[in-house]
């Protein structure tokens, strides 16, 4: 099955720049698994929620607001795809990333397919 992890990050967190997270054994250690066993379908850092721009319409008007959507403790930092056998190994792949050890947290989600 394949499934999304979002990679969150608490808000006022600090926020790690790719070298940092490259440095980090902890990252280093999980994306060395992860990537052995071929899961990984793809995925992406995203810049900070601050950078966001966050796109409305109301009949014929488009409405942008700078930032995230709504007020929270968390923001998606990041995206991966991962392809594995069920939600047990989907979580299981999620308890072991860095960010849900760290503070943040990892969102499982099915993707359809």
């Amino acid at each position: 099955m394949k499934y999304a992890l979002f990679i969150c990050t608490p808000v006022g967190g600090e926020e790690a720049s790719p070298e940092q997270i490259a440095a980090d054994p902890r990252f280093a250690s999980y994306i060395e698994e992860v990537r052995g066993r071929d899961i990984v379908k793809g995925g992406a850092r995203l810049r900070p929620a601050s950078d966001a721009t966050t796109v409305r319409v109301q009949g014929d008007e488009v409405l942008l607001s700078d930032g995230p959507f709504v007020e929270s403790k968390e923001y998606v930092a990041g995206i991966d795809f991962i392809e594995v056998a069920d939600l047990d190994e989907a979580i299981s792949l999620a308890s072991r990333h860095p960010a849900a050890l760290g503070g943040g947290s990892v969102e499982v989600r099915p993707v359809w397919e």
